[in-house]
Protein backbone atom coordinates (compact mmCIF):
# COMPACT_ATOMS: atom_id res chain seq x y z
CA UNK A 1 0.00 0.00 0.00
CA UNK A 2 1.35 3.24 -1.08
CA UNK A 3 2.02 6.01 2.08
CA UNK A 4 2.26 9.14 -0.31
CA UNK A 5 -1.15 9.76 0.09
CA UNK A 6 -1.54 13.87 0.76
CA UNK A 7 -5.51 13.82 0.92
CA UNK A 8 -7.80 11.94 3.25
CA UNK A 9 -9.42 8.48 2.64
CA UNK A 10 -12.20 5.85 4.31
CA UNK A 11 -11.80 2.15 3.43
CA UNK A 12 -13.57 1.47 0.32
CA UNK A 13 -17.04 -0.66 0.33
CA UNK A 14 -17.08 -4.16 0.08
CA UNK A 15 -20.46 -5.73 -0.86
CA UNK A 16 -19.89 -9.05 -0.71
CA UNK A 17 -22.13 -10.53 -2.62
CA UNK A 18 -22.08 -14.10 -3.09
CA UNK A 19 -21.40 -15.56 -7.02
CA UNK A 20 -24.96 -16.95 -7.92
CA UNK A 21 -26.60 -14.17 -5.70
CA UNK A 22 -24.24 -11.43 -7.72
CA UNK A 23 -25.63 -13.56 -11.49
CA UNK A 24 -28.94 -12.95 -10.04
CA UNK A 25 -29.05 -9.47 -9.87
CA UNK A 26 -27.16 -8.39 -12.93
CA UNK A 27 -29.59 -11.13 -14.71
CA UNK A 28 -32.86 -9.17 -13.53
CA UNK A 29 -31.04 -6.25 -14.20
CA UNK A 30 -30.06 -6.29 -17.68
CA UNK A 31 -33.61 -8.36 -18.14
CA UNK A 32 -35.33 -5.24 -16.61
CA UNK A 33 -33.23 -3.01 -19.13
CA UNK A 34 -33.72 -5.00 -22.00
CA UNK A 35 -37.52 -3.39 -21.61
CA UNK A 36 -36.58 0.40 -22.12
CA UNK A 37 -37.96 1.82 -24.47
CA UNK A 38 -37.85 5.93 -25.68
CA UNK A 39 -41.57 6.77 -25.62
CA UNK A 40 -43.07 10.05 -27.11
CA UNK A 41 -46.78 9.70 -25.72
CA UNK A 42 -47.38 10.62 -22.09
CA UNK A 43 -49.73 10.23 -19.89
CA UNK A 44 -51.05 13.18 -17.72
CA UNK A 45 -50.69 10.88 -14.58
CA UNK A 46 -48.17 12.99 -12.16
CA UNK A 47 -44.42 11.98 -10.98
CA UNK A 48 -43.97 12.00 -7.59
CA UNK A 49 -41.41 14.41 -6.80
CA UNK A 50 -39.63 11.87 -4.81
CA UNK A 51 -38.84 9.21 -7.90
CA UNK A 52 -37.25 12.26 -9.36
CA UNK A 53 -35.19 12.66 -6.71
CA UNK A 54 -34.09 9.50 -5.95
CA UNK A 55 -33.02 9.46 -9.56
CA UNK A 56 -30.87 12.19 -9.83
CA UNK A 57 -29.16 11.30 -6.99
CA UNK A 58 -28.41 8.28 -8.00
CA UNK A 59 -27.03 9.61 -11.30
CA UNK A 60 -25.21 12.09 -9.25
CA UNK A 61 -23.26 8.77 -7.90
CA UNK A 62 -21.34 8.62 -11.26
CA UNK A 63 -17.75 8.88 -11.65
CA UNK A 64 -16.24 12.40 -12.87
CA UNK A 65 -13.14 13.47 -13.87
CA UNK A 66 -11.09 14.76 -11.17
CA UNK A 67 -14.14 14.00 -8.64
CA UNK A 68 -15.51 17.46 -10.26
CA UNK A 69 -18.81 15.99 -10.80
CA UNK A 70 -19.52 18.86 -13.52
CA UNK A 71 -23.65 18.22 -13.87
CA UNK A 72 -26.66 19.89 -13.00
CA UNK A 73 -29.85 18.88 -13.26
CA UNK A 74 -32.79 21.21 -14.05
CA UNK A 75 -36.20 19.83 -13.78
CA UNK A 76 -38.62 21.10 -14.93
CA UNK A 77 -42.40 20.69 -14.24
CA UNK A 78 -44.25 23.84 -14.79
CA UNK A 79 -46.62 23.80 -17.61
CA UNK A 80 -46.12 27.67 -18.96
CA UNK A 81 -41.78 26.74 -18.94
CA UNK A 82 -42.74 23.76 -20.92
CA UNK A 83 -44.66 25.23 -22.86
CA UNK A 84 -41.60 28.16 -23.82
CA UNK A 85 -39.57 24.77 -23.82
CA UNK A 86 -41.37 23.15 -26.56
CA UNK A 87 -41.72 26.36 -28.32
CA UNK A 88 -38.18 27.10 -28.29
CA UNK A 89 -37.25 23.27 -29.11
CA UNK A 90 -39.45 23.29 -32.07
CA UNK A 91 -38.34 27.00 -33.54
CA UNK A 92 -34.78 25.05 -33.75
CA UNK A 93 -36.03 21.52 -34.91
CA UNK A 94 -37.77 22.81 -37.54
CA UNK A 95 -34.91 24.77 -38.72
CA UNK A 96 -32.96 21.12 -38.18
CA UNK A 97 -35.58 18.80 -40.66
CA UNK A 98 -36.00 21.48 -43.31
CA UNK A 99 -32.22 22.66 -43.87
CA UNK A 100 -29.31 21.49 -41.73
CA UNK A 101 -29.96 17.78 -41.59
CA UNK A 102 -28.34 15.83 -44.55
CA UNK A 103 -30.73 13.63 -46.37
CA UNK A 104 -28.29 10.60 -45.08
CA UNK A 105 -29.19 11.72 -41.81
CA UNK A 106 -33.55 11.83 -42.46
CA UNK A 107 -33.05 9.06 -44.00
CA UNK A 108 -31.41 7.49 -40.65
CA UNK A 109 -34.29 9.04 -38.57
CA UNK A 110 -37.09 8.15 -40.87
CA UNK A 111 -37.61 4.79 -39.67
CA UNK A 112 -38.65 6.29 -36.04
CA UNK A 113 -40.89 8.31 -37.39
CA UNK A 114 -39.89 11.43 -35.86
CA UNK A 115 -40.23 15.29 -37.16
CA UNK A 116 -39.61 19.00 -35.76
CA UNK A 117 -43.43 19.04 -33.85
CA UNK A 118 -42.27 17.88 -29.98
CA UNK A 119 -45.39 17.71 -28.36
CA UNK A 120 -43.57 15.91 -25.23
CA UNK A 121 -42.18 18.60 -23.67
CA UNK A 122 -45.65 19.68 -22.66
CA UNK A 123 -47.09 16.34 -22.08
CA UNK A 124 -44.68 14.99 -20.01
CA UNK A 125 -45.01 15.50 -16.41
CA UNK A 126 -41.55 16.53 -16.12
CA UNK A 127 -38.82 17.04 -18.01
CA UNK A 128 -34.91 16.71 -16.92
CA UNK A 129 -32.17 18.63 -18.82
CA UNK A 130 -29.26 18.06 -18.04
CA UNK A 131 -26.10 20.75 -17.85
CA UNK A 132 -22.36 20.00 -18.12
CA UNK A 133 -20.66 22.90 -15.93
CA UNK A 134 -17.76 24.49 -16.95
CA UNK A 135 -15.06 26.33 -15.33
CA UNK A 136 -16.97 30.12 -13.94
CA UNK A 137 -17.23 32.52 -11.20
CA UNK A 138 -18.31 29.85 -8.76
CA UNK A 139 -17.41 26.83 -10.90
CA UNK A 140 -13.91 24.99 -10.97
CA UNK A 141 -12.82 23.92 -14.87
CA UNK A 142 -13.93 19.90 -15.30
CA UNK A 143 -11.86 17.21 -16.83
CA UNK A 144 -13.67 14.67 -19.21
CA UNK A 145 -16.71 16.56 -19.09
CA UNK A 146 -18.85 14.77 -21.61
CA UNK A 147 -17.96 11.18 -20.46
CA UNK A 148 -18.12 12.13 -17.09
CA UNK A 149 -22.26 13.66 -17.73
CA UNK A 150 -22.90 10.38 -19.61
CA UNK A 151 -22.01 8.15 -17.68
CA UNK A 152 -24.20 10.39 -15.23
CA UNK A 153 -27.00 10.39 -17.92
CA UNK A 154 -26.85 6.81 -18.45
CA UNK A 155 -27.40 6.40 -14.09
CA UNK A 156 -30.51 8.44 -14.85
CA UNK A 157 -32.07 6.72 -17.37
CA UNK A 158 -31.48 3.28 -15.50
CA UNK A 159 -32.75 4.60 -12.35
CA UNK A 160 -36.13 6.12 -13.59
CA UNK A 161 -37.05 3.10 -16.19
CA UNK A 162 -36.25 1.03 -12.84
CA UNK A 163 -39.12 3.07 -10.93
CA UNK A 164 -41.68 2.45 -14.26
CA UNK A 165 -40.89 5.38 -15.66
CA UNK A 166 -40.76 5.97 -19.41
CA UNK A 167 -38.27 8.49 -20.51
CA UNK A 168 -37.17 10.15 -23.97
CA UNK A 169 -33.27 11.58 -24.35
CA UNK A 170 -33.61 14.80 -26.88
CA UNK A 171 -30.82 17.11 -28.08
CA UNK A 172 -31.89 19.76 -30.16
CA UNK A 173 -29.73 21.65 -31.88
CA UNK A 174 -28.12 24.12 -31.06
CA UNK A 175 -29.10 23.95 -27.67
CA UNK A 176 -28.21 27.49 -26.12
CA UNK A 177 -31.59 28.46 -25.84
CA UNK A 178 -32.58 26.10 -23.16
CA UNK A 179 -29.89 28.55 -20.44
CA UNK A 180 -32.67 31.31 -21.11
CA UNK A 181 -35.70 29.46 -20.74
CA UNK A 182 -33.98 27.49 -17.37
CA UNK A 183 -32.47 30.65 -16.11
CA UNK A 184 -28.95 29.13 -16.55
CA UNK A 185 -25.72 31.15 -16.18
CA UNK A 186 -22.80 30.88 -19.13
CA UNK A 187 -20.79 28.78 -17.54
CA UNK A 188 -23.52 26.02 -17.80
CA UNK A 189 -23.91 24.25 -21.64
CA UNK A 190 -26.90 21.95 -21.91
CA UNK A 191 -26.31 18.03 -22.69
CA UNK A 192 -29.23 16.58 -22.91
CA UNK A 193 -33.67 17.30 -22.69
CA UNK A 194 -35.30 13.78 -21.09
CA UNK A 195 -38.80 13.66 -20.74
CA UNK A 196 -40.20 11.87 -18.00
CA UNK A 197 -43.48 9.91 -17.04
CA UNK A 198 -45.77 7.06 -17.41
CA UNK A 199 -46.63 6.24 -20.78
CA UNK A 200 -49.97 7.04 -22.53
CA UNK A 201 -52.60 4.31 -22.39
CA UNK A 202 -52.37 4.01 -26.12
CA UNK A 203 -48.58 4.53 -26.34
CA UNK A 204 -46.66 3.03 -28.97
CA UNK A 205 -43.00 2.70 -29.87
CA UNK A 206 -41.29 1.67 -33.57
CA UNK A 207 -40.76 -2.13 -33.83
CA UNK A 208 -37.52 -1.78 -33.56
CA UNK A 209 -34.37 -4.92 -32.01
CA UNK A 210 -31.64 -4.40 -30.55
CA UNK A 211 -28.19 -6.43 -31.31
CA UNK A 212 -27.75 -9.39 -30.02
CA UNK A 213 -24.52 -10.11 -27.38
CA UNK A 214 -22.29 -11.65 -29.66
CA UNK A 215 -22.50 -8.23 -31.74
CA UNK A 216 -21.59 -5.94 -28.80
CA UNK A 217 -19.28 -7.96 -27.35
CA UNK A 218 -15.63 -9.01 -27.75
CA UNK A 219 -13.85 -11.75 -25.72
CA UNK A 220 -10.31 -11.49 -25.74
Amino acid sequence: MSTQRQYPVVPAPHFDVPGEAAIDRVQAFADSMTLRRTVRDFSSRPVPQEILEHAIRAAATAPSGANLQPWRFVVVTDPERKRRLREAAEEEEREFYERRASQEWLDALAPLGTDWRKPFLEDAPAVIIVFEVHKGPETPRPYYVKESVGIAVGFLLAGLHQAGLATLTHTPSPMRFLNEVCDRPQEERAYVVVPVGYPADDAMVPDITRKPIDEVIVRL
